[in-house]
């Protein structure tokens, strides 16, 4: 089995793109097996938040992190389960 890595996403969003379009800067952190699926994740995430299609959506870096260099806390706590018990 593959071992989950964290990676930092960041690039730019437009936003309001139909009135006064604006580019903006996001930073994303992202549990996924390889960059790749940690794109969609985010390509996902932020078309579904956002309705943003993907031509909207500018990647400019996809780069694993350690841990300690994580500021989201839910990403955090993800990694640092060793199992999951069912209710």
């Amino acid at each position: 089995m593959s071992e989950v890595k964290i990676y930092r996403v960041s690039g730019e969003m437009m936003l309001s793109h139909d009135r006064f379009p604006e580019w903006r800067k996001f930073t994303v952190y992202v549990r996924a097996v390889k960059p790749e699926h940690a794109l969609e994740k985010v390509y996902s995430d932020l078309g579904g938040r956002h309705k943003l299609k993907r031509y909207h959506i500018r990647i400019k870096e996809v780069k694993e992190v350690s841990i300690e260099e994580v500021d989201d806390l839910s990403i955090v706590r993800l990694s640092m389960l060793t199992k999951w018990v069912k209710p």
